[in-house]
């Protein structure tokens, strides 16, 4: 069984060894699964996993709960191994993180107008999979960010039917405040948290999370994540601030609320309070105004297969990343284009794309290699990527997110009440 650290890491002539990677698959890279612990945080086992690989870092970094997609957006956890949260790429028995890729081989991969005013590719996306709810926390906005140079940090979420064959303890998210909230009732829950459970969440709403549906979360937003397993295409970055003390009984240290806030801010309860968007926290139609069904991009059910937007929307009048759902039938096969480059993660099934060898798999252990995941150029995606199903009996289905500004077609959100095809 080939695994990750039986490949030789390419430090020298990267570039003819992606070229070659590229020119073989038609514009494609393979990646191999990139895992992340978090220590605060209980993982829900439905990542694919191998049980006894939930605490593969050691129990003092906290069981895996994430798997990152194309991501070369390094993982901000205290102790972390060397590039926890870079995606590598796998080229023959040699392996490089995409960063590296994107670093010399640039607009040729990400595309030139990405390349151009990111000179990185600047979103990622991740599975996060929990047992129960995670702490009611934000992520900072571009400018709160600056502030200890990082990036702001917009979200959406999208709940795959196929990861998500049971709720587990908690399928409810809490999202902003209730209306009429005032930032004195937000501030004496931080002055009680070394009290025990700080109440935060009886200032916020519950909404039941459905499979199949998802989110758009714009920064300095309040939400405390279900135990749905998550699709989250978002910026690149791992900035958060956590405003909840205590969790199903375990501990939030204060130092989580405080990691990405300048120092002389730590203690200083009115800056945290301001971190807060007040405006969207209180929107009375949040939920018309976030949340996110599936809208079918054109109507090729005739055709064999269904290509849907699942994360859309724009976050100040931005689109900072957006997603699709590919589902072929059995035996189809289909060219499917797109404006940008992607990062694909198949969830369901088996098959070909551009040849390249897709199988969602049973089950995986730390450090071994999959044929799940691809990164996709934007030459190769304008190009169209040929999707084929050899299965004679199950679809095959995939996830795909793109960067900022690739898809204006996107749809606005509240479009999956009056879309035509579904």
């Amino acid at each position: 069984m080939k695994t990750l650290t039986s490949l030789r890491t390419a430090k020298k002539n990267i570039v003819p060894l992606i070229e070659s990677a590229l020119e073989e698959s038609g514009g494609l890279l393979r990646l191999a699964p990139c895992w992340v612990p978090r220590s605060f945080l209980h993982p829900g086992q439905r990542l694919k996993l191998h049980p006894a690989d939930l605490y593969a870092y050691g129990l003092n970094r906290g069981g895996i709960d994430e798997r990152w997609f194309a991501s070369t957006t390094p993982a901000a956890n205290e102790n972390r191994t060397p590039d926890e949260g870079l995606s590598y790429v796998v080229a023959g028995s040699q392996r490089v993180t995409l960063q590296a890729a994107v670093g010399e081989l640039g607009a040729a991969l990400v595309g030139p107008r990405i390349w151009k005013q990111y000179e990185r590719w600047p979103v990622y996306s991740k599975f996060f999979d929990n047992m129960g709810p995670i702490p009611l926390h934000l992520h900072q906005n571009q400018k709160q960010a600056r502030l200890v140079g990082q990036d702001g940090k917009p979200e959406s979420y999208y709940f795959p039917r196929q990861q998500n064959p049971v709720g587990n303890h908690f399928p409810y998210t809490f999202f902003g405040l209730e209306p009429g909230t005032t930032k004195d009732e937000v501030r004496r829950c931080l002055e009680n948290w070394n009290r025990g459970d700080n109440g935060i969440l009886d200032l916020s709403k519950a909404y039941r999370l459905q499979p199949g549906t998802g989110w758009l979360v714009g920064p300095c937003i309040l939400h405390a994540p279900g135990s749905l397993c998550t699709y989250e295409p978002q910026w690149g970055s791992d900035v958060f601030g956590m405003y909840q003390s205590l969790v199903e009984g375990r501990e939030v240290p204060w130092s989580l609320l405080v990691k990405d806030v300048p120092k002389a801010r730590h203690k200083d309860l009115d800056y945290l309070v301001e971190q807060i968007d007040w405006e969207a926290n209180t929107d009375p139609s949040f939920k018309e105004n976030h949340f996110l069904a599936p809208v079918p991009v054109a109507d090729t059910r005739s055709e064999g297969y269904v290509d849907r937007w699942i994360c859309y929307g724009k976050i100040d009048g931005q689109q900072r990343f957006s997603a699709k759902e590919l589902t072929v039938d059995p035996g189809v096969k289909c060219t499917v284009p797109d404006r940008g480059a992607y990062g694909l993660i198949c969830v369901q099934g088996q098959g070909r794309m551009n040849g390249l060898r897709l199988d969602c798999p049973k089950m995986i252990r730390f450090g071994e290699l999959t044929e799940d995941e691809v990164f996709c150029t934007e030459s190769a995606a304008r190009a169209g990527v040929v999707f084929e199903n050899t299965s004679a009996t199950e679809p095959l289905v995939m996830l795909r997110y793109f960067g900022p500004e690739v898809n204006p077609d996107a749809p606005a959100v509240g479009a999956h009440r009056s879309n035509a095809f579904d």
